[in-house]
């Protein structure tokens, strides 16, 4: 009786530890990024695919018009910030806000005051860049919030205006525009070479000025 007793005893330890281990692998953290330049559902498309490379996504929820992006993943892969944020770039978007909820209740968020430059010291400028599309925006900006002493950078994919608040003692009109070129978009003082602008996706291929 003595050697059942310890037999059960083992077999009821080892049910209790698959069963924890399985409501563990069943936990899942909760991830929402606000994605910047998603302009229709190919963009949305185009996210969830690279997203898919992660095993084990679930939950996958875009809304194109507010650019939320949401999705789950297995809380014992411990999916990280960085990851989350490095993907969204890979896909050719410019990730803001993004919130992690995770299962064992802590919360995370990318939110920082940014570096850049106190609001003292702000200037705005606004100037033409020529572009298409939801990407474009999301290239565009990137490569405008890049440059030192820029604290933001909005594209206008209907007015092809880029307004840029900025520390004129760190970059100016000139740094901004070939910046801009360099990432395949023309401006009015400084045009992309042909090899960066055929390089652009498709969607992307504006219209150029001869």
């Amino acid at each position: 009786m003595k050697n059942i007793a310890i037999l059960l005893s083992i077999a009821f330890s080892l049910f209790a530890f698959a069963k924890a281990d399985a409501q563990k692998s069943n936990q899942r953290d909760q991830f929402e990024v606000q994605v910047d330049g998603l302009g229709c559902p190919f963009c949305a498309y185009g996210l969830e695919k690279k997203f898919k490379e992660f095993k084990g996504i679930k939950d996958v929820k875009i809304d194109i018009e507010t650019g939320d992006f949401s999705f789950s993943y297995p809380a014992d892969k411990e999916l990280t910030m960085d990851a989350v944020v490095s993907q969204v770039e890979k896909a050719g978007y410019t990730p803001k806000l993004a919130t992690i909820n995770r299962a064992n209740g802590k919360v995370e968020s990318n939110a920082t005051s940014k570096d850049a430059v106190a609001s003292t010291n702000l200037t705005t400028i606004k100037m033409y860049v020529n572009g298409k599309c939801g990407m474009c925006k999301a290239r565009i900006e990137k490569a405008a919030s890049s440059l030192a002493g820029v604290s933001t950078a909005e594209w206008d994919v209907k007015t092809y205006m880029l307004t840029i608040a900025h520390d004129a003692s760190k970059t100016n009109r000139e740094a901004v525009a070939t910046s801009m070129a360099k990432v395949g978009h023309d401006t009015k003082t400084a045009k992309a070479s042909d090899a960066t602008y055929d390089a652009l996706p498709a969607c992307c291929h504006y219209k150029r000025a001869i």
